[in-house]
């Protein structure tokens, strides 16, 4: 009930708003004016929690501003998370709460503030509500601290002393938001003990009598596990190559490395195995209708989060060739994840019914803007049957996924509104360009 809390307050407000009389010859949902007001307001709230925290936890591992604000930059528009901000699903605010976690915890670890561990706790804490499985984040926080303490050196009673206090704080609150979701359970399902996982497969074995026993959890652990890696429409290194440049880095200045960055990257890249591991027998391990694997990407984003900065830090000693296919994965990483935004994710696989399998999606992607810019879908033999099957998906694959042109393609609301929106739109890019324009002046005066 995580993410349904979370967009409960622009909701409420949405919904007095769609009632005004000024939208009453407005009748369509496509998208509702209350689906819009939930949207913009839930995403761009977390966008700007995200950019604070990231910046924040970025100075904790005393990477510089510059640094720093590159860093938050690359998460926001170089990897999937550009993605998720106009898909809503739960991964940003996973992302959010998790660093959150991260982030206040390690400011305990640094000066023994009470406050922090509690909000840190808090924030992992509320993540359980969202997603029971980030139990998996909780575990690498407390394995993050633990990891930061045992790398500078602290061992002994001191080491337990530290440990028995983030016990007896963090325990029970993590106690606390797991009662929560149980009675929560228990409210919707009638126990405590089951997850809408075990009821959604009950129902699905009354339906179709011949899946397996072990439903959902059904595929040979191999299949799922090697899919996240090297699958070409859903594989982690494609879809986020900033991973790739994580990876690079620490193979070739792992010593330059700090104790608590090494901490991190062993933790961030435990956790995605231990996401990809968990998630390898699911029946749709891919995350079925999402810009990559959508059960992974949040962890795959926290491992990659500090490659730009890692990147920028030590530059003179990785080398001229490490340096420029860093900038190039950079380069590459922001198209791929600009290029997501162009059409409602569905797209490829309505057209891999007839493409076939494997598709390299990225590709098909870049393919399908070119085509839809020039008027060659149906040249290029990019248009089939599936694709209309289903009226409402086929309005939304038909046009560019942004506001204004969905108003339009929809033809429900007036061409006024459609107007105003489109300059409302045109404004707002105008003014991000200027904003970054004016961030990169004040850097440069960092100088």
């Amino acid at each position: 009930m995580g993410q349904s809390l979370l967009m409960l307050p622009a909701d409420v407000v949405g919904t007095y708003i769609e009632r005004l009389p000024v939208f009453a010859d407005y009748n369509g949902n496509d998208p509702s004016v209350r689906n819009i007001i939930v949207s913009y307001c839930t995403n761009i709230l977390i966008s700007v929690l995200t950019t604070l925290i990231c910046f924040r936890f970025l100075r904790q591992l005393n990477f510089g501003i510059k640094q720093s604000v590159a860093g938050v930059l690359a998460l926001l528009v170089s990897t999937t998370h550009l993605h998720y901000t106009q898909n809503m699903m739960e991964n940003n605010y996973i992302f959010l709460l998790t660093l959150t976690g991260l982030s206040y915890q390690y400011e305990w670890s640094r000066n023994g503030s009470w406050r922090a561990l509690l909000f840190g706790s808090v924030a992992f804490g509320l993540n359980l509500l969202t997603r029971l499985t980030t139990g998996m984040d909780l575990l690498a926080g407390a394995f993050f601290l633990l990891l930061v303490l045992w790398l500078e050196g602290i061992r002994g009673r001191t080491l337990w002393n530290r440990w028995r206090t983030y016990i007896a704080t963090a325990l029970p609150v993590y106690a606390l938001f797991g009662l929560i979701d149980r009675l929560y359970q228990y409210h919707r399902f009638g126990s405590i003990f089951n997850t809408y996982v075990s009821v959604a497969a009950r129902e699905a074995r009354k339906r179709n009598p011949s899946l397996p026993a072990n439903y959902p959890f059904e595929l040979p652990f191999h299949v799922g596990f090697l899919g996240p890696l090297f699958a070409p429409e859903k594989s982690i290194f494609l879809f986020d190559p900033l991973l790739i440049l994580t990876i690079l880095l620490a193979a070739v200045a792992w010593k330059r490395f700090s104790p608590v960055v090494k901490a991190y990257e062993i933790t961030g890249f435990l956790l995605l195995l231990t996401y990809i591991s968990f998630y390898a027998r699911y029946t749709v391990w891919s995350g079925d209708f999402a810009w990559g694997d959508r059960y992974v990407s949040t962890a795959v984003q926290l491992a990659a989060l500090l490659s730009v900065p890692l990147l920028l830090r030590h530059r003179n000693e990785v080398g001229h060739l490490v340096w420029i296919t860093g900038i190039a994965l950079l380069v590459i990483s922001t198209v791929i994840q600009i290029a997501s935004l162009a059409f409602w994710l569905p797209l490829e696989i309505y057209q891999m019914e007839t493409l076939g399998h494997p598709t390299f999606v990225i590709a098909l992607r870049l393919r399908n803007i070119v085509a839809f810019a020039c008027g060659k879908m149906d040249a290029w033999g990019l248009n089939n049957h599936a694709m209309t099957e289903d009226p409402w998906d086929y309005v939304h694959i038909t046009t560019w996924n942004f506001l204004p042109f969905l108003l339009n393609r929809a033809g429900i609301a007036p061409a006024r509104v459609v107007h105003l929106v489109f300059v409302v739109w045109i404004a707002g890019l105008a003014f991000l360009a200027s904003v970054l324009w004016r961030l990169q002046r004040v850097l440069a005066r960092l100088d």
